[in-house]
């Protein structure tokens, strides 16, 4: 579910590197939208949250994203923490606001499930602007560069290249499920068959990532994937980088000005 949410498809959005945004370097697009989810994290008055979303759509825009698509991926994200939303103002003290069948809802728990949505969404369009437009290639490569662990980029890129292919084994086996009069239903027939069904997909990608291994084994795999191509952190992102400080500086501002007014 995450890859679909943070994922732009190609037929989308325009190709890699149509926009400035696209040809700016992974790494910088990677550091700035961390930096920015820590910055805006910490924040809790609503100017500098609003400003902060408003930051969102505007990256959004830059990375030239659908925006009806996008937001629908927004609303799919927001459907993971609506309950959380919804239990704060009752679940959270302070003065009552207003009570919904004997339950007291109150003032601070509705304020705080308001900044939680703000945080989210403006995080989760940053995001989707600047990371969520790369191929998961480049996106390793970047993050191979930055230092990370590489069992993690390793997992992580085996993961996207073969969800799919895991993906296409199960509606097989879906298939053939149905081909047999199979028709899930609430009873013990259908928990069980879908037993077999998880069982046999764990078996088979067992399978599968024995041959896989034995593959690149064969053509000289020896732990490491080897990195080929070269990133240079140019003019572009230096400014880009620039604008990103100064934007979480703003929001730095601002934050400390409302914290002074209340």
């Amino acid at each position: 579910m995450a890859h679909q949410v943070f994922t732009v498809d190609a037929e989308e959005g325009p190709a890699e590197g149509r926009t400035r945004l696209r040809r700016l370097d992974p790494r910088a697009r990677i550091v700035v939208t961390c930096a920015f989810a820590m910055a805006v994290v910490t924040l809790k008055g609503f100017p500098p949250l609003l400003v902060a979303l408003f930051a969102g759509l505007v990256v959004m825009r830059m990375a030239d994203l659908p925006p009806l698509s996008t937001l629908k991926r927004v609303v799919a994200m927001d459907g993971f923490i609506v309950f959380m939303l919804v239990l704060l103002p009752f679940t959270t003290p302070g003065e009552t606001a207003f009570t919904v069948f004997g339950f007291a809802a109150t003032r601070e728990g509705l304020v705080l499930a308001a900044q939680i949505a703000l945080k989210a969404n403006a995080i989760v369009l940053v995001a989707m602007a600047l990371i969520g437009t790369m191929e998961p290639v480049v996106l390793g490569h970047a993050l191979y560069r930055l230092k990370l662990p590489e069992n993690l980029i390793h997992l992580m890129l085996f993961t996207v290249r073969y969800i799919d292919v895991i993906h296409a084994e199960y509606q097989r086996m879906r298939l053939a499920m149905r081909a047999r009069g199979f028709k899930p239903r609430n009873g013990r027939h259908t928990y069980r068959s879908f037993g077999y069904l998880i069982g046999m997909m764990l078996v088979r990608s067992l399978e599968r990532s024995e041959r896989i291994l034995e593959a690149m084994k064969c053509r000289g795999f020896c732990g490491r994937l080897e990195i080929l191509d070269t990133l240079a952190f140019r003019r572009a992102d230096a400014g880009f980088v620039g604008l990103a400080v100064a934007l979480i500086g703003l929001l730095a501002i601002l934050e400390y000005a409302h914290v002074a007014l209340f």
